[in-house]
């Protein structure tokens, strides 16, 4: 079911060592972000206050809450996941589960005119989280899906066009990939996942009644490890 209303959306993200809280409000978007290595714990609750201060809004006003679903680092994903259904449940509002790489591509259109752009973040171990986003009605959408591979595995996803790309797993294997060499790539440095463009994609996902319970709004963390991590720690609790 989709709505055309204009939504009171907040938004956050502390996927990576960034930090960010956000409003959407009609076409105003009000927004905090701070590069924050391990301090989001401390940052998050504030900047939601912030922000909606500024636009004079009362938490209980607000439509849904966005926040940044991940890949990223496990416990950033973690916390933004954990603040979200927690405010989700206070308030008895919905969910936007953004994806972080979707946030980057979409502030790689706005910011830098892209039509075209692979997002990775630094996934460690030797691995990046990535995915392919082409321009459609204005939004950055994703080709295929996301994935954790090795760092070389994303020149294999060109084709004839030119790319850009951007995000924490580019700037971590540039050289090693050759990147300033290679014709196809264009490439902006030191752009993290923030929560303005969470709450950019979120306002579409809201009109277009993708607004979720918190059961249903879960982090994607990409790497299988993870999830087994996850799933043993719910057993030893049974």
């Amino acid at each position: 079911m989709k709505t055309q209303e204009k939504p009171i959306i907040l938004a956050i993200d502390t996927a990576t060592e960034a930090c960010s809280a956000a409003l959407a409000q009609g076409d105003k978007i009000i927004t905090r972000f701070k590069i924050a290595p391990r301090e989001h714990t401390k940052l998050i609750l504030s900047m939601m206050d912030e922000v909606l201060a500024e636009a004079n809004i009362k938490l209980a006003h607000i439509n849904a809450i966005a926040f940044g679903r991940g890949p990223g680092a496990f416990t950033g994903v973690r916390i933004a996941t954990g603040v979200a259904h927690g405010v989700s449940l206070s308030v008895d509002k919905k969910l936007l589960p953004i994806s972080t790489l979707a946030a980057i591509a979409q502030q790689m259109h706005e910011e830098h005119a892209a039509k075209h752009c692979i997002t990775a973040i630094d996934a460690r171990m030797g691995d990046v989280y990535w995915g392919k986003y082409r321009l459609e009605n204005g939004i950055m959408t994703l080709q295929g899906k996301e994935a954790v591979n090795k760092p070389e595995s994303l020149l294999s996803t060109l084709d004839n066009k030119k790319w850009q790309v951007a995000g924490s797993g580019w700037d971590e294997y540039a050289e090693q990939l050759d990147i300033a060499n290679n014709s196809q790539i264009s490439k902006v440095d030191d752009v993290l996942p923030s929560a303005q463009y969470i709450a950019r994609l979120a306002v579409q996902d809201w009109q277009q009644g993708k607004a979720v319970s918190a059961e249903q709004a879960q982090p994607i963390y990409l790497r299988d490890k993870v999830a087994d991590t996850i799933a043993e720690r719910a057993a030893a609790k049974r």
